[in-house]
């Protein structure tokens, strides 16, 4: 198998979509990530990256897997038990199938009745709901980036006017100390 079979067999499972992130990376969900879906499978197109496919191994096959050479730990991802294939021989093509589609199944079972409610609409239902959550997620970004850039605008301000306290506060001069009487 390579990165282009992959890719087709992955994208032939129902309710898969394919984003690019993080590089050159094609992440496989299944359902939209902007409707709650779950990533079970990355294919890494980067050339000189050292892993060629990461996916959702389960926790029943995780250390079996590992026994074979070429497949180890994806990093990041191995405490859910995700392994990474080092090149694309390490498991025969039709095994790796198996894995990638009983991934999908595994992530699907996990994605809560709410998603796979939604999952489940009309096409015309879905992509109206779709489009309405993608525009719902920008605005909200747009108001974190606003805020954001307005907090760190009032901390600037905010040492702007500690630095010119601290600048007066040299100026003025400090009064004489008065010695103490004794009676």
């Amino acid at each position: 198998m390579d990165a282009e079979n992959a890719r087709n067999f992955l994208r032939k499972l129902p309710l898969v979509e394919e984003t690019m992130q993080w590089g050159e990376n094609l992440v496989f969900w299944v359902g939209d990530k902007a409707v709650g879906g779950k990533m079970f499978a990355v294919l890494n197109l980067d050339a000189d990256s050292w892993a060629v496919m990461s996916f959702s191994a389960g926790p029943e096959r995780f250390h079996e897997l590992l026994e074979n050479e070429g497949v180890v730990p994806a990093p990041y991802m191995a405490r859910i038990h995700w392994v990474a294939l080092e090149r694309w021989d390490a498991i025969p093509a039709a095994e790796l199938q198996q894995l990638l589609r009983a991934a999908h199944e595994r992530t699907y079972e996990k994605l809560p009745k709410r998603t796979k409610d939604v999952l489940a609409l009309p096409p015309k239902d879905f992509q109206q709901l779709l489009k309405a959550r993608k525009k719902l997620l920008a605005t909200k970004a747009r108001q974190e980036a606003a805020a954001k850039a307005a907090a760190l605008e009032a901390r600037k301000d905010a040492a702007k006017a500690k630095a010119a306290i601290a600048k007066t506060a040299k100026k003025v001069p400090k009064p004489a100390k008065q010695g103490s009487r004794s009676r």
